[in-house]
């Protein structure tokens, strides 16, 4: 008895590993490790400074096309086909970028990388989690998303040491690691997808609570920009700290990505998902407005561990929610897609809106933490017309209303 219940642990944590890899890969590694690499290729002259910020966003840009087709590729494939395809385009695109060939060559592989990680954002959850305990979904969530956490911590921790080495020794050393994280979780995929079907005492809920969850988490990722990009330079030059004290602070902020996820995620376990997004806008709304009047070093390092717990915190937190507001399991996928489409839309924007504003203001770090502040507000006020809807008679539309047109996008 007792080896049969541990085989089935074994079996559930199996498909949780493979989607950690999955995401460490693909978001983790792809997106975030670009980031300390950026003052090495302007130094090694091997694209300028322009190019660089251009190259940085044809990974957001392929994000957002990745959200929009991964579930077309699965459909054609299958979900454990597709997730793998896409954590091998990955790791062939981190080696294709050891060889600045051209500024189109390089924007070609960052844009597959941002595809990859698009998808595999769609599918991961809900490849895994079906094989996963309802009641455990939510730290499972987390498990799975901490991939990301993992990626920011490490993007101040890998990349220096592999910097010693060279630029394209670097660009290597990364997809040596995705190359093995790849072959490590090939055979934990999960084979099939389990259908479940709806609680039969669940309530239908209205579109609009739905779409209403959909723009929350959309200002979710426009308030989880600025800290993202800017807190470093921040530290280092606006509050004239040095860049060492910036890097301290960006392990504080690596420190709250690794542990954001699995703690959101247990919350949605715990106290609900609604509840848990209500109370975690709260906070991070008040260390935003913190870090505006803040300046000793304590303060902007325990600002930093709960603003770094935000941006894959919230990913198994709106996945939570999804699935409350949704009981039907292909609606749940559909719904999931959009909601990232949305969030990917959101953050691409931010972050163009945001730079542009940061140049035109000479520099002005702390209109854009007030500004994000804002944002997170905004979402929170949206939690609040939630609680309005769910409070009116339910209407008579249906759910699957969500999906009335582009279901086959």
């Amino acid at each position: 008895m007792q080896h049969t219940q541990a085989l089935s642990r074994n079996a559930v944590w199996l498909p949780i590993f493979a989607g950690l890899c999955a995401s460490l890969v693909s978001i983790g590694l792809a997106r975030f490790a670009y980031t300390p690499l950026i003052p090495s290729l302007i130094q090694a002259h091997w694209f300028s400074a322009s190019d660089v910020v251009y190259l940085g966003a044809a990974n957001l840009v392929g994000y957002l096309v990745g959200a929009l087709i991964g579930r077309p590729i699965a459909r054609a494939t299958s979900n454990k086909t597709a997730l793998r395809l896409m954590m091998v385009a990955v790791t062939l695109a981190f080696f294709a970028c050891g060889f600045p060939l051209s500024v189109v060559w390089f924007f070609a592989w960052r844009l597959l990388s941002g595809i990859a990680g698009g998808a595999i954002m769609v599918l991961v959850a809900a490849t895994v989690l079906p094989h996963v305990p309802a009641a455990r979904r939510g730290l499972a969530s987390g498990a799975i998303f901490l991939g990301i956490g993992l990626g920011i911590a490490g993007s101040g921790t890998i990349v220096p040491p592999l910097l010693s080495l060279g630029l394209q020794q670097t660009w290597f050393g990364l997809g040596l690691l995705a190359l093995v994280l790849t072959a490590a979780s090939w055979f934990a995929w999960p084979n099939g997808t389990v259908h479940e079907a709806a609680p039969a005492t669940a309530a239908t809920p209205t579109p609009a609570a739905v779409y209403l969850l959909f723009a929350q988490y959309a200002f979710m990722a426009a308030g989880l920009v600025p800290a993202m990009v800017f807190l470093v330079d921040y530290v280092a030059r606006g509050l004239g700290a040095g860049a060492h004290v910036g890097a301290m602070v960006w392990v504080m902020y690596g420190l709250g990505a690794i542990a954001g996820p699995v703690t959101y995620g247990f919350l949605a376990d715990t106290l609900g998902a609604r509840l848990s997004i209500r109370v975690v806008l709260v906070i991070q709304a008040i260390a935003l407005g913190l870090l505006a009047v803040s300046s000793s070093f304590t303060a902007l390092a325990v600002l930093a561990l709960i603003l770094g717990s935000f941006p894959p915190g919230i990913v198994p937190l709106a996945l939570a929610r999804v699935h409350e507001l949704i009981p039907q399991h292909h609606l749940q996928q559909i719904a999931w897609s959009r909601a990232t489409v949305s969030f990917a839309t959101f953050q691409a924007l931010a972050g163009f809106a945001y730079s542009a504003l940061f140049n035109g203001t000479g520099g002005q770090h702390l209109l854009l933490f007030l500004i994000a502040a804002g944002a997170i507000v905004v979402a929170l006020l949206l939690e609040v017309g939630m609680i309005w809807l769910n409070r009116r008679p339910l209407a008579t539309v249906p759910t699957h209303t969500l999906i009335a047109t582009g279901t086959h996008s």
